[in-house]
């Protein structure tokens, strides 16, 4: 079944459920796949990390393992198998890791010696967001991308990815209607080196646009534009890098379903693009095509900043998290909106992941949490039903 066809299906399931009006259980899986329940183990896993994709979730822990759950049709999990998960397992194989990033039915991460490599789907627009130069329809293990790089950072969106080397070189691979930021249209197979001389800090992959910060403090993006998630003051598409408007410096930004947020240097949060959900959190549902906007007043000052599929999530320098627009709030009063809301259940957080439908964050201690839907075990606390507030994570499957 087609990706956009699983949307569709994701979508109409949260309305069936009713996701922020009762933890309660989901839909009967509408693809038959087998769902393994989990023996509960002693102690909970310490991460150091975590990535919500679409349907699924990865985190690496502070022992440098990697471990993945949730929807697992396309191998996205990497544990070998198509059986989907509903609490943790380790990704198949003896690597170690520094960091993971979970896309859209496929998972990259970037080993501790500064290797990448990537797993699960690698079938739109020819194959390409694996990077390992084949055509196959997925693989169900980790394959390392070809051209010896040594990555610091990648980001896995929708049908491409990107990376940051230790250089400071960004470099992109996959499915590319400009999002690879190469000057061209064509689909790459193997990590094609981003236009220009920039040199970049981190980057982050939405749908079919990439964002990133340079070494010196300065936002920019490429790829498609018509809902202005580029920021450039146009709705036109970029091949090429293009500055985010406003001359604004930022720590850090993260492109999202059609939207992009980003924590400037001064701890406040700008937001541009989509806003049918509420994502850009100005109070408005109008969208925000040509320029960032403020998304969080009320003088607090921001550490990271998390965009998702149609919801954004933030954490303060206190600790606190909010999230805005439309998917997994955290809070069981308010469930979605134009403005920040607070996430309950009292957690430390050190960062948050906002993926398609779910959400996850990791506290200062260490531990995990997730919520929101739940269907194919994306919350990974053993369970389908869907959570309103932030649930453990699961131990790990012995």
């Amino acid at each position: 079944m087609s990706s956009f066809s699983r949307v569709c299906i994701l979508l109409a399931s949260l309305l069936t459920a009713g996701l922020g009006c009762a933890d309660r259980p989901t839909p009967t899986d509408p693809y038959n796949q087998p769902i393994e329940a989990t023996a509960e183990a002693a102690t909970p896993l310490a991460f150091r990390q975590l990535s919500a994709g679409t349907s699924h979730t990865c985190g690496v822990t502070t022992d440098n393992l990697l471990y993945c759950w949730g929807y697992n049709g396309e191998g996205s999990v990497g544990d070998g198998t198509t059986t989907h998960r509903l609490a943790p397992v380790q990704v198949a194989g003896s690597r170690t890791y520094r960091q993971v990033s979970a896309g859209y039915d496929f998972t990259c991460a970037v080993t501790t010696d500064n290797r990448a490599v990537c797993w699960g789907s690698n079938s739109w627009d020819g194959g390409g967001n694996l990077g390992d130069g084949s055509t196959a329809a997925r693989r169900l293990k980790p394959v390392a991308v070809l051209g010896g790089h040594a990555f610091r950072q990648v980001t896995a969106g929708l049908y491409h990815t990107c990376g940051v080397t230790t250089d400071d070189r960004a470099w992109c691979w996959g499915s590319n209607g400009g999002a690879l930021g190469d000057g061209t249209l064509e689909t790459r197979r193997t990590p094609v080196p981003v236009a220009g001389s920039l040199r970049f800090r981190q980057v982050s992959a939405g749908n079919t646009h990439t964002c990133g910060v340079t070494t010196d403090d300065r936002a920019y993006c490429w790829g498609l534009n018509k809902d202005g998630q580029l920021g450039d003051s146009t709705q036109i598409r970029a091949l090429r890098p293009v500055p985010v408007a406003g001359g604004r410096r930022f720590r850090q930004v993260d492109g999202g379903g059609f939207h992009t947020c980003g924590v400037a240097t001064d701890g406040r949060v700008f937001c541009w693009g989509s806003n049918s959900g509420g994502q850009i959190g100005d109070g408005r549902t109008a969208p925000r095509r040509t320029w960032p906007v403020r998304a969080v007043t009320g003088g607090f000052s921001f550490r990271r900043v998390e965009a998702g599929f149609s919801a954004s999530c933030a954490v303060t320098t206190a600790d606190v998290a909010y999230c805005w627009g439309s998917g997994a709030m955290g809070n069981s009063t308010i469930r979605g909106g134009n403005t920040p809301v607070l996430v309950q259940g009292g957690h430390a957080f050190a960062m948050v992941t906002a993926g398609g439908f779910h959400t996850c964050g990791r506290t200062t201690a260490s531990r995990g949490y997730c919520w929101g839907h739940n269907l194919y075990g994306a919350v990974g606390d053993g369970t389908r039903i869907d959570r309103l507030l932030p649930r453990a994570i699961a131990p790990a499957a012995p």
